[in-house]
């Protein structure tokens, strides 16, 4: 029957429409994602003798078709799941269910080092001996997964696997057990979270096994621990021999990030597995943001592996040089930021008015054909609005064509410029920094003559081009050089403080090298990792906080085998108390992308120093039970503690007085807030050299007149394994909100220099 009037079809239009709407409600009541279920293992019923048994018998409470994608029981108690948010709120609600937490998406944060750091030598002498013997210590890496071709892994030397070792070789389509050795120890990978989330794996793209195809996990693992492998180079670049920085210690790889990205729940299985199998150093060059500690799913694995004595060492991030960009923020995690070495590999941008200009470039193929060429800015050249940025598709070939074509960094893959410019017909590129990037260079493996140049070289060459009826440019590249000055310096991509979780707390906590990095490569892509570029390579050259990492996890892993019995804080500790800060001048490490003296919340406690920390004489020691009363601390509940520390049960005591300032950390960020003029920290030394007396020295400079009381200010150690404390009072008058001054505390005995970063803020 039809509908009789104008009135009755807008009814029938009203209805039809919240009909959908009302379906749409209910898909969307439906759409499922991951969530990572915490539960009290203590709290399983009696009828129950295994906990997968249990926590399947929770999930189908809740849930007739959801399944468990992992049981996890090691780094903590619990599963994950796919569920809807409705399924996810009702098992929260089920008798011994501490938490439930949505899936995180984290990413990748993307030699001469040895040298650089003196690891091999200091005034002749090997300072670590047993850096270039085989070890019992395995260092387990999270990420793209291992290339176990790569000379890197090479086993010559080593004797048998340790007697101790969990682990496994899993096997795939293009990996089998044979893949590993006595070096490459472990190869698992992870898959299911991000498969949940994404479908399928592309297996036409990427493994589904431990096989590295993107390259970046072979690249920190052989960073972290590498064979020795003489004549490397990144096509004649760099030419030497690459090493790790533990040489003798075993690799083991864990797969879990995917061109999609990381998933929480396959990392947490990840550290799981790894802390299980026997892993005693974790290595992270991954992140996801920031979140409470509870809510942060490394920082939650990490909290158990390091209760288990297993380092676990994170990447600070990219988003540098702005404020407050870390991530793994948590005190249990060693986090660290990025700064340049002293090799270059320049390449010199000479304009027809006679002016040169120095940038940086990887390129190795044919030189330019004409000693000049016409030279022509993208934004003139484009069909774009962002013509200058050369993304694809947007430069007319017919005003490019045979011409250097200068682009400007940000929003594409920097080689993926080139590409485009010789797409179009152009000849060469010119990569101009902005403002985003300051003078920060970094090099590229270009499929085209290409160089990359700071912003005010960029300016300058702009300029020239735009008002030159007829500018021309040549660009020559002048391969590797070394013994660059200033070196350190801090990477303006380095992820930046203060802390916004615990601003009482300093991170990053030191940097290491983290750009133009030599390491091990993949043989499924090219350097520069697109599908046009043909080329495969042995090793690769790239930059990032992910290479920053892996050179302290190597470290620490050097560390653990000098000092066994050292905990993972104390191992920190020696790291950071160790650092350097300043260059052999007394000028401060400069900050590229400022161009002045780099802060705590650039640096921590400086730049690493290995030699230095084999021997500390002091070191700063945390137990799991500090950590506790650092939660307590910061007013968490008790399920926010379970979720963190896997205690059901456990509660701040009430009598009790819990100060953040109290963590025995290795550096000091002092808050002055609501108009506070006092804070005081406590803090507590374990002697780990000889008898000796310390006499503290502090020094600070800023904005505010800060005054500095160390009580006692002299400490007796009579034997190693002693302890003694001291507190630490800062006085200030009020200060605007935002003010900063920054310092350092230093405790020496004439041999041992034991040094802490202090950064103060008033808000």
């Amino acid at each position: 029957m039809g509908l009789g009037s104008e009135s009755q079809q807008r009814m029938a239009l009203v209805l039809s429409l919240l009909c959908l709407s009302l379906t749409c409600l209910a898909r969307a009541a439906e759409q499922r994602s991951t969530y990572i279920v915490h539960m009290a293992k203590s709290e399983m019923p009696a009828e129950f003798s295994d906990h997968g048994d249990w926590y399947g018998v929770s999930l189908q409470s809740v849930s007739e078709s959801a399944e468990i994608i992992y049981s996890y029981d090691t780094v903590l108690h619990g599963f994950s799941a796919w569920l809807t948010q409705a399924e996810a709120e009702a098992l929260e609600t089920q008798p011994g269910v501490m938490f439930v937490n949505p899936e995180i998406r984290y990413d990748l944060h993307t030699t001469r080092t040895p040298e650089f750091l003196h690891l091999d030598e200091t005034n002749g002498n090997n300072v670590y001996p047993q850096a270039n013997t085989a070890s019992d210590v395995v260092v387990g890496v999270l990420d793209t997964g291992v290339w176990p071709e790569s000379k890197s892994y090479d086993d010559t030397g080593f004797g048998p696997v340790p007697a101790n070792w969990k682990g496994t070789c899993e096997t795939g389509p293009d990996f089998n057990s044979s893949a590993c050795n006595r070096k490459l120890i472990g190869a698992r990978f992870f898959s299911k979270g991000y498969e949940a989330n994404k479908g399928p794996i592309d297996q036409t793209k990427e493994s589904r096994s431990p096989r590295d195809n993107d390259g970046h996990g072979t690249h920190t693992s052989s960073t972290a621990a590498g064979s020795a492998v003489a004549g490397a180079s990144l096509l004649g670049f760099a030419t030497g021999t690459a090493r790790g920085m533990a040489v003798g210690a075993r690799v083991a790889a864990y797969k879990v990030c995917w061109v999609g990205g990381c998933f929480s729940s396959d990392i947490l299985a990840a550290m799981d597995a790894a802390v299980s199998d026997g892993c005693g150093i974790l290595s992270m060059s991954l992140g996801g943001g920031t979140a409470d500690y509870f809510r942060d799913s490394v920082a939650i694995g990490a909290f158990s592996a390091m209760e288990k004595g297993v380092l676990v060492s994170c990447s600070a991030g990219n988003s540098g040089p702005g404020a407050s960009t870390l991530s793994n923020l948590a005190p249990w995690i060693t986090t660290i930021g990025a700064g340049t070495i002293d090799r270059d590999f320049p390449a010199y941008v000479t304009l027809g008015n006679g002016q040169k200009y120095s940038g940086v470039s990887l390129y190795s193929g044919k030189p330019l054909a004409n000693s000049t060429l016409p030279i022509v800015y993208a934004g003139k050249v484009s069909n774009a609005t962002v013509g200058n940025l050369c993304m694809p598709g947007t430069l007319v070939p017919e005003k490019v064509q045979g011409k250097i074509v200068m682009c400007d960094r940000g929003t594409n893959p920097r080689v993926q410029k080139g590409l485009v410019v010789q797409d179009a017909g152009g000849a060469g590129m010119v990569l101009a920094n902005t403002a985003a990037n300051g003078e920060e260079l970094v090099a590229d493996a270009h499929l085209l003559p290409a160089a990359a140049v700071g912003q005010k070289s960029g300016d300058s060459i702009k300029s020239y081009l735009l008002s030159d009826p007829n500018p021309m440019a040549t660009i020559v590249f002048g391969g590797t050089q070394i013994g660059i000055t200033p070196s350190p310096v801090v990477a303006a991509f380095s992820s930046r403080g203060p802390n916004i979780i615990t601003p009482q707390i300093l991170k990053p906590d030191l940097i290491a090298p983290g750009v133009n990095i030599l390491a091990g490569w993949t043989g499924s892509v090219g350097p520069t990792g697109l599908a046009a570029d043909p080329r495969r390579v042995e090793f690769n050259i790239i930059s990032g906080t992910s290479m920053s990492c892996p050179h302290v996890s190597g470290l620490a892993a050097l560390l653990k085998e000098a000092h066994p019995d050292w905990s993972p804080a104390a191992i920190r500790s020696a790291l950071m108390t160790t650092a350097y800060s300043t260059y052999a001048s007394g000028d401060g490490i400069l900050d590229v992308a400022t161009g002045k003296a780099a802060t705590p919340f650039d640096v921590g406690a400086g730049h690493v120093d290995p030699p230095r920390a084999i021997d500390p004489g002091l070191v700063y020691d945390i137990t799991a039970d500090d950590y506790l009363d650092f939660l307590c601390a910061l007013n968490y509940t008790q399920f926010m503690i379970a979720t963190v520390a896997k205690r059901a049960n456990y509660t701040c005591d009430a009598k009790k007085s819990y100060a953040v300032s109290s963590l025995n950390y290795p550096s000091f960020s002092v808050v002055f807030g609501n108009g506070t003029t006092m804070v005081k920290h406590t803090r507590t030394l374990t002697n780990v050299g000889g008898a000796g007396t310390y006499k503290v020295n502090t020094l600070t400079s800023g904005a505010g007149d800060v005054k500095v009381a160390v009580n006692p200010s002299e400490l007796n150690f009579k034997k190693s394994g002693e302890q003694q404390s001291y507190t630490v009072t800062f006085t200030s008058s009020t200060m605007p909100s935002g003010s900063t001054e920054f310092g350092r505390l230093v405790w020496s005995d004439g041999k041992h220099v034991v040094a802490s970063p202090i950064a103060i803020t008033w808000s």
